[in-house]
């Protein structure tokens, strides 16, 4: 069975806005990274949108792109792309597959049939399958900024507080900090 990882970027204060973080070559290899060493990408329905509408166009050479960026969108474009959704049932994108029915089956399919792990990367879906505890690992990439407005993570809270540890923690050139954390079981 792979592991659940939720994974984004927020700012000091919480803020998961895509619009907030530090966009540089080290901060988009750091993200290539993850996607190599997961077996699937998880995303609700709002973020696969947005992904959807940017990241074919960049892989295909339709948008201009720095390298980092046209080789992230190039790896994404064949990684399975799983879509938690109760009201779209159409996934065009490249490898792009619903998961229907109930939650916490659908996912824990997905883990069970992902043994390179799942990498979360959307706020709302996470709270969801937080509560579910699903959740095994965090890697958020904490950026040097206040953004002073929403969304946060976990804006809907959860049930308890979760304790994690510590994997590890690292800097970035640009000020930002990769933090990995698992559920302390």
């Amino acid at each position: 069975m792979g592991l659940l990882t939720f994974s984004i970027n927020v700012t000091l204060d919480g803020c998961v806005d895509h619009q907030e973080g530090i966009v540089d070559d080290e901060t988009h290899a750091l993200f290539t990274r993850l996607l190599d060493e997961s077996g699937a990408m998880l995303w609700g329905r709002v973020t696969y949108e947005m992904m959807e509408s940017y990241w074919p166009a960049v892989a295909r050479g339709g948008e201009e792109a720095p390298p980092a960026l046209r080789e992230w969108a190039v790896k994404l474009e064949t990684k399975p792309k799983y879509v938690v959704s109760s009201t779209r049932k159409d996934f065009p994108w490249t490898n792009s597959h619903p998961i229907a029915g109930d939650l916490r089956m659908g996912v824990q399919k997905l883990k069970d049939a992902t043994p390179a792990g799942v990498l979360l990367g959307s706020g709302k879906l996470a709270t969801e399958l937080d509560r579910l505890d699903l959740i095994d690992e965090y890697k958020l990439l904490v950026h040097p900024r206040l953004a002073g407005h929403g969304p946060t993570l976990y804006q809907s809270g959860l049930p308890a507080t979760r304790r994690l540890e510590l994997v590890s923690a690292k800097p970035l050139r640009c000020g930002a900090v990769a933090m990995h954390y698992r559920r302390a079981r």
